[in-house]
């Protein structure tokens, strides 16, 4: 397993715990004191793209040994000449800030987004819950889309089902409300259905409450794990209440000797799981068809956007994703590889289990590509697993272009959650429990200044302020602010990268803008070797 570093000093970040590829710590915790370097650009923002005390340093790069086949084992394409995606070409207008990061997606009805990013689904896990209203306003004022996971409706206590149908659904409902509250046009909400929410009636019920105004997506899978989802609970009564709801609760709270193991301390949790889909098929076409008859129902209860979440399976699976979903004229595909996080998956099966997202996405690509050949229009991509730097958006979408439209990033989009939720809870105690804050005071990661101001502490601050208004910006939590920070650093970045790609706007990225660091990355990858990349090219400049 290639290990990564744990500290950064040129930027002055570290992590806790062991460094993923993404840069976030494999165990990424909300009472987090710091610094890894997504934390960190949650408060400084696009001060994170550069070395830090300027004027006093030199940085060199380290990034050179490149070993196994990885997201960062494709390198970055520079230019000296050209501008792609731009009206002009004068160089006071091919500058950075002019580069076009906006995207859109879908088939019939199209979606935009500000920012070529979309959360991971975030469903029945607690961590979700608590800090929901950081993630949905902050994507909602950044504009990018948000998805509610799996599972919502089943496990709120406070719904109700009739005859197996939701008849009320208040922390649904509560999550949709905060985000369409902030919706100005760009984004989506996004709700995930798996087994359950199949049978609970969860479409239905939302088409009947918000029309158009929600998108639905049908789940197969996810990068983290090859079963269904799942939830860890510390309540008997509330495990035997999942149980009722018709879960598969381990171990079983129903069964006397379980209840004695948990009353002596024996026993302290339960994992609450889902079902496994088509487990009734025993053929690729019979799967098709039906999944056919799933998007066609769900378009005859209304639904103008359908989207498709799934997960690191094998080739097979990859391509029944893509046909499927192109053949129903769905509005995006996530292909989810194995690599990224999860709020609570198996560790040993997250650590085995499924195709890393280099070798997933590559393949995705070359499938994709098969289909347009043959003259289909292809659903949108969206690329997900470990993913979360300005450098992996880049990557991303260049190694499924034109197909990729945005780049899924679940943890990392969840920091400022956590990070504003404990600045808030320090700086305004009343507010703590409210918001889940961790913390008593701020440690020195975040300032020296233990009575330090929001304003001062979140480099994106006054940018939300100018888009709010003063009065709004008193309604937001500061995690909201701190997507907002984040996303900027993210942008940003990304623009720069393009800017030096001579690309000014997305579409423009292309595979050729890429090349691989070593022959390993170059076979799976189908992306050509750094010092092949150009040569022939370079040999007839030479007059070769």
């Amino acid at each position: 397993m290639i290990q990564y570093q744990k500290n950064n000093d040129v930027l002055n970040t570290a992590n806790r715990g062991n460094p993923a590829e993404s840069g976030l710590c494999t165990l990424c915790r909300a009472d987090c004191r710091g610094k890894c370097e997504t934390w960190m650009s949650t408060l400084r923002g696009r001060k994170m793209l550069y070395p830090r005390d300027f004027g006093a340093v030199t940085a060199g790069s380290s990034n050179i040994n490149h070993i196994g086949v990885c997201y960062n084992n494709l390198r970055i394409q520079g230019y000296n000449y050209g501008a792609h995606g731009i009206a002009s070409n004068n160089a006071d207008d091919c500058i950075f800030p002019n580069v076009s990061v906006e995207t859109s997606f879908g088939n019939e009805v199209i979606t935009k987004s500000r920012a070529p990013i979309m959360t991971g689904a975030l469903g029945s896990t607690f961590i979700a819950a608590k800090y929901w209203e950081s993630f949905a306003v902050g994507a909602a004022i950044v504009g990018f889309p948000i998805v509610i996971g799996e599972n919502v409706v089943g496990v709120d206590k406070q719904s109700i089902l009739e005859n197996g149908r939701i008849k009320s659904a208040p922390e649904l409902e509560r999550r949709i409300d905060v985000y369409l509250r902030y919706y100005d046009g760009y984004g989506a909400i996004i709700v995930q259905m798996n087994v359950e929410d199949t049978r609970n009636g969860v479409a239905e019920y939302l088409i009947e409450k918000y029309g158009d105004k929600v998108v639905i997506e049908l789940k197969w899978g996810q990068g983290a794990k090859d079963i269904g989802g799942e939830i860890q609970v510390t309540s008997l009564e509330y495990a035997q209440f999942l149980k009722g709801r018709g879960y598969i609760v381990d171990p079983d709270p129903t069964k006397p000797e379980v209840q004695a193991a948990f009353e002596n301390g024996a026993i302290k949790s339960f994992a609450r799981h889902s079902r496994l889909g088509y487990t009734d098929r025993d053929s690729y076409t019979a799967v098709q068809r039906d999944f056919m008859d799933s998007v066609a129902y769900l378009r005859k209860l209304g639904y103008k956007r359908i989207t498709l979440k799934t997960g690191s399976y094998g080739m097979e699976a990859l391509a029944m994703a893509i046909k499927f979903a192109s053949d129903a004229k769905l509005d995006l595909l996530t292909v989810d590889g194995s690599g990224g996080g999860t709020g609570m998956s198996p560790w040993n099966m997250m650590e085995t289990w499924g195709v890393p997202s280099i070798n997933l996405h590559s393949k995705t690509y070359e499938y994709a590509s098969i289909l347009a050949a043959k003259g289909q229009k292809v659903v949108d991509l969206a690329f997900a697993g470990g993913l979360a730097r300005e450098d992996h958006i880049f990557k991303a979408l260049a190694l499924g272009a034109p197909y990729v439209k945005l780049v899924c990033m679940g943890r990392s989009l969840m920091i400022p959650g956590f990070l504003g939720a404990n600045i808030e809870g320090a700086l305004f105690p009343d507010r703590r429990e409210r918001l889940n804050g961790n913390w008593d005071s701020l440690p020195n990661t975040v300032s020296d200044n233990p009575s330090a101001t929001p304003e001062e502490l979140f480099a994106g601050y006054f940018d939300v302020e100018k888009k709010l208004g003063k009065d709004e910006m008193k309604k937001i939590p500061l995690g909201a602010v701190g997507v907002w920070t984040l996303s900027d650093k993210l942008t940003a970045g990304l623009q720069q990268l393009m800017a030096g790609a001579r690309r000014f706007k997305l579409s423009e990225i292309s595979r050729s803008d890429l090349f691989s660091a070593n022959r390993e990355t170059e076979r799976e990858a189908k992306i050509p070797y750094l010092t092949d990349t150009g040569d022939e090219t370079a040999k007839i400049i030479l007059g070769l």
